[in-house]
């Protein structure tokens, strides 16, 4: 768990009353919207539609009870009363009056928390395996790095202001959860004869230009990413565009120069690297960042349970639950717990005040402390033992917390779209909640299986849509709003976007059409383990297209 010394908490405190001068002088008309914008933005202070919007850091994803208490109280007291997950595992409130944004900040400084960072033109906030640390496919626990990265980036003052925002992520599992192949820096950690390193992809993302990212060094040491990253983004600085926002981003500059060329650039960069420039990071501080994340003191169980088995014999619903939304874990007797913030009929990652608080109150009670956020939109207890699970469901059931349906159908990726984004051409949550009461059935839901479905409201992507299995992409044609559909899209490690299959739907269209697209899958898959995403590699997406739009 990331912690503050004494320089980051003044650091903190000088920011919170900096800002709170410059949001009086907004108020009291000193200053007008266009001089505040970059000064809210470096808060994490967005104007949306109807109401300024507050992005707080998580960094990698991790809480503690203390932590979710208090983003409880901060939606209880400031904002109407809920907060909202995202896919960068941070949490936003969207209606938290300006006069109130300082006192939320300080607040936040209270628990080590704060929103700096979270946009802008800098480094964002370093995302993560949301199991790291628990699950058994992982060399390591990736969040040390995560750490030593985050430090690294934090108000480092030659890439403040860089041509576009900038965003790392890191993974140390077989199984990429952290999506690493799209972002501007993927770090996939390794070991090779004895030495732990990482393989780093650069240039990934999604938006107007959807890219996956190109390998440009399969192997970087622990001792040498630091530096190896200070290479990258010294060419990004040097050679990205700044005349025009939406070629901005390195993956435009990896496309343009090639990777191969891209790979020399920073080679050559890391190459000139002058011993004084060089980050020696001492041992003593990496133990020390280590510590910070020690394993939690596992008692010695079985492998299995008694109490766990007898209450999924005795509760279909458990039972039903414990099959979709349970994780191994790497000790035994223990298992990772993902709590679902998408019922059917809901808001896609949204969590209430008093939600925040159950889960605050499980993991100091049953999860020895802590929490993860989803890039998924949701929330992980990762360590919790079997014989405890029944509690830890019927008080998640009891708080509307139990929805069995972790990568299923229903446990979709929604951005805020029209809603609330003012660069939004559609709306998202209602297409996305119309399209959850067509697979509303249990059975029919676990009969799909595993299936992604990521909804953007605009070509910004905040939804994912490129890396959906299914993806749908709100467009706007002559004031109607309309949604694009693709198919064959992952995130993990065999990264791919969508392919567009036909013309746009309207909203009434798209739960059919997408009910059309399952149908066919159930029909043609090869066994019934074949899961959706191997059944349309293998296929295509033409099957998929002729069943949508045979009637033209």
């Amino acid at each position: 768990m990331y912690r503050y010394d004494e320089f980051d908490a003044q650091i903190v405190k000088e920011r919170v009353d900096q800002f709170r001068g410059q949001v009086e002088r907004r108020l009291s008309g000193e200053i007008l919207e266009d001089e505040f914008k970059p000064l809210r933005l470096q808060n994490g202070v967005y104007l949306q539609l109807h109401a300024y919007m507050l992005r707080v850091a998580i960094p990698y994803g991790q809480l503690n009870a203390a932590r979710m208490r208090k983003l409880s109280k901060i939606a209880r007291d400031y904002d109407r009363g809920y907060g909202h997950m995202t896919t960068r595992q941070n949490i936003q409130y969207n209606w938290v009056a300006l006069k109130d944004i300082p006192d939320v900040l300080e607040e936040l400084a209270e628990v080590e928390m704060h929103a700096i960072q979270t946009s802008g033109n800098c480094i964002r906030n370093v995302t993560s395996d949301h199991f790291a640390g628990a699950t058994k496919d992982e060399i390591m626990d990736p969040r040390p790095w995560c750490e030593i990265i985050r430090q690294w980036s934090t108000f480092h003052p030659e890439f403040a202001f860089l041509p576009r925002k900038f965003k790392i992520a890191v993974t140390a599992a077989e199984h990429d959860r952290a999506a690493i192949r799209v972002h501007d820096i993927g770090l996939h950690m390794r070991e090779r004869d004895g030495v732990v390193g990482f393989e780093v992809h650069v240039g990934g993302g999604q938006g107007r230009t959807p890219i996956i990212a190109a390998m440009v060094n399969e192997f970087v040491p622990e001792s040498e990413i630091l530096d190896y990253l200070e290479a990258i983004m010294r060419v990004y600085n040097r050679f990205g565009r700044r005349d025009n926002k939406y070629k901005a981003r390195i993956k435009i500059l990896v496309t343009e120069t090639g990777p191969e060329e891209f790979t020399r650039l920073v080679e050559e960069e890391y190459a000139a690297q002058q011993a004084s420039e060089k980050i020696a990071l001492p041992q003593e501080e990496i133990d020390r960042i280590n510590a910070y994340f020690a394993p939690p003191a596992f008692a010695n169980k079985a492998e299995t349970s008694d109490a766990f088995e007898r209450a999924k014999a005795a509760d279909p619903a458990f039972a039903n639950w414990a099959s979709v939304n349970l994780h191994p874990h790497k000790v035994a007797g223990y298992t990772s717990i993902t709590i679902s913030l998408k019922p059917v009929g809901g808001l896609a990652g949204d969590a209430t005040d008093s939600q925040m608080a159950v889960m605050a109150h499980l993991a100091e009670t049953y999860g020895f402390d802590d929490i993860r956020v989803t890039h998924a939109q949701n929330v992980v207890l990762p360590h919790v033992a079997l014989d405890d699970l029944y509690n830890v469901y019927r008080e998640l059931d009891a708080a509307g917390l139990a929805t069995a349906n972790e990568s299923l159908i229903t446990d979709m990726i929604v951005c805020p779209g029209l809603d609330y984004c003012n660069l939004a051409n559609a709306r998202s949550i209602p297409v996305g909640q119309e399209i959850q009461k067509v697979f509303a059935d249990p059975a029919y839901e676990q009969d799909i299986g595993k299936l992604h479905i990521n909804i953007s409201g605009c070509i910004n992507a905040c939804g994912h849509h490129h890396v959906g299995h299914i993806g749908i992409l709100g467009v706007d044609r002559k004031g109607e709003e309309y949604y694009q559909i693709s198919l064959g899209g992952r995130a993990d490690e065999k990264a791919a976007v969508g392919q567009i299959i036909g013309k746009a739907l309207r909203h009434e269209e798209v739960p059919g059409a997408v009910k059309t697209i399952v149908d066919t899958y159930r029909e043609l898959r090869s066994t019934k383990d074949e899961k959706f995403i191997e059944a349309v590699e293998r296929l295509g997406v033409e099957p998929f297209q002729e069943a949508i739009y045979a009637v033209d």
